[in-house]
């Protein structure tokens, strides 16, 4: 029996180390021949399989490849675009096991967040019903942090390094200049509404009053009047304030700070802006200098920055999941299987991608101090070893040298596709 292709695709938004999963991916698929013969994967994600642009993986050498590991963003193009349900769109689902079965491919490999494990998860159902069965694996990626199940999310780990060092520099950056400057300093970071990247920042905390000083979570509604008796008593206590909030953080009636009144392809609401309305609330209420910083694509592309464990972990679960494809495995997801916080230990595992499709992991209350402005020392001992270690790329020129591919496109079979 001839050994079947298989399609790779990247899903929604990108992050430092999704590369060092398709790294895993193809080179694990290279070293079985015997079993899976080219690696496609998908131009802008799961559109390359709708509308059959497929790029061949083949043509990129392994020096590529392998350059893939330190390389950030989605090196074949990512998409926000969810497939809907098979009932209300059955006609895109069959495009994609007639692009599949056009170029034998018997294996998908879908790396992303919960939607994504979503759209794997039917492709392996509607495959089998249409009788050209497809191993489908979905791989885990998301800065969020908010897969349910695996102990943490690939992309997570740099960004939360990334915060925490920002955090730190820039809380420098007041405390030396708070006399005559600026008291307050506040960084917006993603989140929807799972807390887990602006609660990384308390990492950069090493003794009492240093920064942050203040953290706003999602998990936790606004309370206007406390927090701003927060933000005096650390003004006045330690000379400034350093403010780390989530976009996603709510008002008392549990609408978004930052809402900005539309929806993006997946349908969640347009978030962004939520530093300047943190910002002007200081400054209309207490008067305070400020100056506010929004990390958004700067936190999730910072590649030079990565946490070893998070690059690790990512190749680690591209690597998964195609052995785990090869063992007859379908329909699951590997997941990060946490052994002990120090020494830091984990190993691979898996779940059913029924059990984490459209599913969100938020911060445990017990990861929330009383105040709700911090997080307890069990969130610490979570996140500590996840920005452990540094995996810095190779440079050229001062700057960091990053993969270029090829892009070679696979001769389209059939017509084209219209939704």
């Amino acid at each position: 029996m001839h050994p079947k292709n298989a399609f790779y695709a990247q899903s929604g938004g990108v992050t430092a180390v999704i590369n060092a999963s398709a790294a895993g991916v193809i080179e694990t698929a290279r070293a079985h021949p015997e079993a899976i013969g080219t690696v496609y994967a998908g131009a802008n994600g799961i559109l390359g399989a709708l509308h059959e642009d497929l790029i061949d993986t083949a043509a990129e050498s392994a020096e590529t490849i392998r350059a893939l590991r330190h390389t950030p963003a989605g090196a074949f193009g990512s998409a926000r675009y969810k497939l809907k349900g098979l009932e209300e769109n059955r006609a895109e689902y069959e495009r994609l096991i007639e692009v599949f079965r056009a170029h034998d491919i018997g294996y998908f490999f879908y790396n992303g967040g919960g939607d994504s494990q979503d759209t794997a998860h039917k492709v392996s159902q509607l495959g089998e019903a249409m009788g050209y069965p497809v191993t489908c694996i979905g791989i885990p990626k998301t800065v969020d942090n908010d897969l349910p199940v695996t102990d943490t999310c690939p992309g997570f780990g740099s960004v939360a390094k990334y915060i925490a060092v920002a955090t730190r520099e820039a809380g420098l950056d007041v405390a030396s200049m708070a006399q005559t400057s600026t008291r307050v300093f506040i960084l917006e970071t993603m989140g929807r509404h799972a807390g887990w990247i602006a609660a990384a920042s308390a990492l950069a905390r090493e003794a009492q009053g240093d920064p942050p000083h203040v953290i706003l979570l999602p998990e936790v509604p606004l309370d206007e009047q406390r927090f701003l008796e927060r933000v005096k008593a650390s003004v006045e206590g330690f000379g400034y304030c350093v403010v780390v909030v989530s976009e996603g953080v709510k008002n008392a009636d549990g609408t978004f700070l930052s809402d900005q009144g539309t929806r993006d392809a997946f349908g969640h609401v347009q978030l962004g802006g939520v530093a300047p309305a943190i910002a002007a609330l200081i400054k209309n209420t207490l008067g305070y200098k400020y100056h506010y910083a929004i990390a958004d694509y700067l936190q999730r592309a910072a590649r030079h920055i990565a946490s070893a464990t998070d690059v690790e972990q990512a190749y680690a679960v591209g690597q998964a999941a195609v052995e785990q494809a090869l063992a007859g495995r379908n329909a699951i997801m590997p997941t990060i299987v946490r052994e002990s916080d120090a020494p830091y230990r984990w190993h691979v595992g898996e779940v059913a991608l029924a059990e984490v499709a459209n599913v969100e992991a938020r911060m445990p209350a017990e990861f929330i101090d009383a105040s709700g402005f911090f997080v307890t020392d069990a969130c610490l001992r979570y996140l500590r070893p996840l920005i452990a270690g540094e995996d810095y790329p190779p440079y050229r020129d001062g700057l960091p040298d990053y993969a270029r591919l090829r892009g070679e496109r696979v001769t389209p079979r059939l017509p084209d596709f219209r939704a």
